[in-house]
């Protein structure tokens, strides 16, 4: 059992003041922070050229030549992860597949790039270059945002391979084919395949310009400022909207060079995934002020 004892009205009404006071700078600080998040929720959208996005690809292919064998080595990842999926399309009777299974690269290319921004951005402080440094994010106070945007585009890769059968079935399926040369014929020697290829390139498109829009300077914004993931990705549609030629340039480039690299058995995307992540990294520097 305590003992109570009667306070000093002095020392009460002190200890009150001092309560007080805390809780005033407490919601000051709160209000200060607020402030800042807002001062920060438009970041300035620069408008550029084609020679920017030259220059972007330069910066891209020097830190590439700085990383040499390290970005390399973390690339080598995605061939592997490629041809499993291919091995896996071909096992499962999904020889259909294959096309939406390399192209999508182009819906998680932003995800699976984000370890080479981190790299460009320790390189741009003057840090050492190290593989050690794709592995920053992990640390990162937009972790959180990072993986929901990363999750979203995953689940509209998955999304994009739903379509993709969904619009083989109405033409050339529902069967699977017997063989993939007689796929093949079949693609390019009836309507059904015409069609099929038709529509489901301007649908995959379309999936390719709402990632375009939505993430192409997301994952290096929210690696670079602390903003709330509706802002990065509000920026990153702002960006493409301000400069929709250029940017539809550098959809073009993008999706281009990852189909190049996954024509050899995606060994290509060892070479393709380091220059391109970098670039993005100095095109986001290039965009955003």
């Amino acid at each position: 059992m305590t003992q109570e004892t009667i306070r000093n009205p002095v020392e009460w009404t002190w200890e009150r003041l001092g309560e007080a006071a805390a809780g005033v700078a407490s919601i000051g600080r709160a209000i200060g922070h607020m402030e800042d998040m807002k001062a920060h929720e438009a970041p300035v959208v620069r408008r550029i050229g084609v020679a920017d996005l030259g220059e972007a690809i330069a910066a891209g292919l020097r830190d590439v030549g700085a990383f040499r064998t390290d970005v390399f080595a973390l690339c080598i990842l995605y061939p592997i992860l490629g041809c499993v999926l291919a091995r896996a399309a071909v096992t499962l009777d999904m020889l259909p597949m294959l096309f939406p299974l390399g192209s999508g690269f182009v819906l998680v290319g932003p995800v699976a790039a984000i370890g080479l921004l981190e790299m460009s951005r320790q390189r741009e402080r003057g840090a050492q270059p190290s593989w050690r440094q794709a592995f920053g994010p992990l640390r990162s106070p937009a972790i959180a945002a990072i993986a929901t945007l990363g999750l979203a585009l995953t689940l509209l890769y998955f999304l994009w391979l739903y379509v993709a059968q969904a619009v083989y079935d109405a033409t050339l399926g529902p069967q699977p084919p017997a063989s993939l040369a007689r796929f093949a014929v079949d693609v390019a020697g009836t309507g059904a395949g015409w069609t099929m290829m038709a529509v489901g390139c301007a649908i995959g498109a379309g999936f390719a310009a709402v990632v375009l829009a939505v993430a192409a300077i997301s994952f290096p914004l929210l690696l670079d400022r602390d903003l709330p993931l509706h802002t990065a990705v509000g920026t990153s549609i702002r960006a493409v909207r301000a400069n929709p030629s250029v940017m539809a340039l550098w959809g073009l480039i993008v999706a281009g060079s990852l189909f190049l690299g996954t024509l050899p058995a995606f060994v290509g995307l060892i070479v393709v995934m380091p220059v391109l992540g970098h670039s993005t990294w100095h095109l986001y520097r290039r965009l955003v002020a």
